[in-house]
């Protein structure tokens, strides 16, 4: 494989960072993933940690170095974050569990495979143009399909915030899949929390992403997001890759060709390295123990 990758979670005007991002490849096989948590102080935190150090563990366990399913590896590690919050609310006693959105996507063969829950997105971009997004789980979703409310209101409408459907919460989430889609030569694919996507267009993002190469468009779309949102500028966190562009050599490219046959390579957010202004260094270092006893319990023994 052959692609150029970029990451980056900013706090924006809020005092933590709730945001986490990550991804994994091995030779034959990319996972990137996204979450906002929800929750208030320290669990949202937990909430995203949780599902994106999840996802990112079951795949580096089961990608040897490709998937058998994408779609069902998705599908079932998804849910299985959602298992761990309900285990760690229960563990401290929680009157309700941590939740989080999230986005991830599995491309290997040439074919992306995506799924959600919430409203982190994920746009798939091809000559300029959205080719395809995600639907967002969320009250004013359902009005913008209902014709009540337009596209681009979303950002200011009161109900913004109200997410239906999200990992963690009391109800089973209803995680949504994508079809199978065939990547071509510099299709580019972002997945991006609502910090990101609210205060921008998808003209402004597509046309950005026109002018510069992938490593210069992302940080300037953060820019234009965080300047647009101002001081209430929600957390902003986006995970792009550009599929074997056509100039070869760009910064932040990535060749697997010689990545071992059971090689795997990991950019996953550090919940001790993470902005968390607002906690203690003891609150930090209990969650991180939290963190791992909750995903323990959904990773298979070793024999």
């Amino acid at each position: 494989m052959r692609f150029s990758i970029f990451q980056d979670s900013r706090k924006g005007g809020r005092r933590s960072n709730e945001d986490r991002t990550s991804y994994a490849y091995t030779r034959d096989a990319l996972l990137m993933v996204i979450a906002d948590g929800m929750g208030g102080h320290l669990h949202g935190e937990v909430a995203s940690q949780i599902a994106v150090q999840l996802l990112t563990e079951a795949f580096q366990r089961e990608a040897k170095p490709t998937l058998p399913d994408p779609a069902v590896f998705l599908q079932k590690s998804i849910l299985d974050a959602h298992f761990a919050l309900i285990d760690y609310a229960k563990a401290r006693n929680l009157v309700e569990s941590p939740r989080t959105t999230c986005v991830a996507c599995v491309v290997q063969d040439a074919m992306a495979y995506w799924a959600h829950a919430g409203d982190s997105r994920l746009y798939h971009v091809r000559e300029g143009r959205i080719n395809a997004q995600t639907r967002d789980h969320s009250r004013v979703q359902m009005l913008v399909d209902q014709g009540r409310v337009r596209e681009e209101a979303v950002q200011a409408h009161p109900d913004r915030n109200k997410i239906f459907n999200c990992v963690g919460a009391s109800a089973r989430p209803q995680i949504e899949p994508s079809k199978p889609t065939p990547l071509r030569q510099d299709d580019t694919l972002i997945l991006c929390t609502d910090g990101f996507w609210g205060p921008l267009t998808g003209k402004l993002i597509t046309a950005v992403l026109m002018k510069r190469d992938l490593m210069k468009a992302i940080p300037e779309l953060l820019d234009l997001a965080e300047l647009r949102a101002g001081a209430d500028c929600d957390n902003l966190s986006a995970v792009a890759m550009n599929w074997e562009g056509a100039h070869k050599g760009p910064a932040g490219e990535v060749s697997t060709q010689t990545l071992a046959l059971d090689g795997i390579s990991t950019q996953l957010g550090d919940f001790s390295k993470a902005d968390n202004s607002d906690l203690s260094d003891e609150e930090i270092e209990r969650a991180i123990q939290e963190i791992r006893a909750a995903i323990r319990k959904h990773m298979p023994q070793k024999p």
